[in-house]
């Protein structure tokens, strides 16, 4: 009867493939999470904007919402349907005014999102540019 041959050597379990699988994982959770989107961001605070461009010397008319949601058109009281009309006779008026919305900072009960949202879209539908402003960010 033949005589078996065994190695002399163990079996042994190698890490390196284990450990390159855990950091493939690891990165790929990390990225996941990066770009993972927020919904828990309404009601919104704007307070102050990092990117943008500082406001040129043009004639200006800005559309403010405060904390409640009252509307004001150069700091006079406008209903939400005449915004779009009141825009476009300043535009016909001064043709090179800027327009810009301005939102009180602060938290209150009320949504303002819905009316932040209403209020972009009248403006996009007649044409109208408008820029959102804030404070500068601190250096």
């Amino acid at each position: 009867m033949k005589r078996l041959r065994r190695s002399r050597f163990e079996p042994r379990i190698e890490l390196t493939p284990l450990i390159d699988i855990m950091v493939f994982l690891m990165t790929f959770f990390i990225y996941s999470l990066v770009l993972m989107v927020r919904v828990d961001i309404l009601p919104m605070e704007l307070k102050s904007f990092t990117t943008g461009e500082a406001a040129t010397n043009v004639p200006a008319a800005t559309v403010s919402m405060d904390l409640d949601g009252n509307l004001y058109f150069n700091r006079e009281t406008i209903s939400l349907e005449n915004i779009a009309p009141r825009l476009i006779a300043e535009r016909e008026r001064e043709p090179g005014t800027v327009f810009y919305l301005a939102v009180a900072e602060g938290q209150t009960d009320v949504d303002r999102a819905p009316l932040l949202q209403d209020i972009l879209s009248r403006v996009h539908e007649v044409g109208v540019p408008i820029s959102l402003v804030g404070r500068p960010r601190p250096r």
